[in-house]
């Protein structure tokens, strides 16, 4: 139970980060049967074309992310497609091993988190850089890492 709960808040957090990369990791983690989703009503994540779907989204996240256009993350749209993603990628997670709720109340939580807590961090560093460009990719290496952590 701690496994599906720490997994699933890891890959909320980095959902909450980078609403797509969360996603993209799960369906590569599904796609190579490390994360078992056949056969349930997340099984598309395992489809090849899914994940390079989600891939090219996610790498299309990281580009406008640092549009001087692009939104608050804190806006309600930004905000939530964090939570739905979080709430799915939380819920693939606990689906995996055996416990869907759990998962999805953790990866929305993860979501909330790694919104408000991203949102203040990357302003931190941002002021502490002088710019905003070096935070944004520090944020981006971290949504990245913690995906891959969540899910090994």
């Amino acid at each position: 139970m701690n496994t599906i709960v720490i997994s699933a808040f890891v890959i909320g957090v980095a959902c909450g980060l980078r609403a797509i990369v969360g996603l993209a990791a799960l369906g590569w983690a599904a796609n190579s049967e490390h994360l078992p989703l056949q056969g349930t009503w997340l099984s598309f994540l395992g489809k090849r074309i899914t994940a390079l779907i989600l891939s090219f989204m996610a790498l299309g996240e990281l580009v406008t992310d640092k549009l001087p256009k692009t939104p608050s993350r804190l806006v309600p749209l930004q905000f939530g497609a964090r939570l739905l993603m979080g709430a799915t990628s939380g819920a693939a997670v606990g689906l995996s091993r055996g416990n869907t709720i759990v998962g999805l109340i953790a990866g929305i939580v993860g979501s909330v988190a790694g919104t408000y807590g991203g949102s203040k961090a990357r302003a931190f560093a941002a002021r502490s850089f002088g710019r905003d460009l070096p935070a944004a990719l520090l944020e981006d290496v971290l949504a990245v890492a913690l995906a891959f952590v969540a899910l090994h």
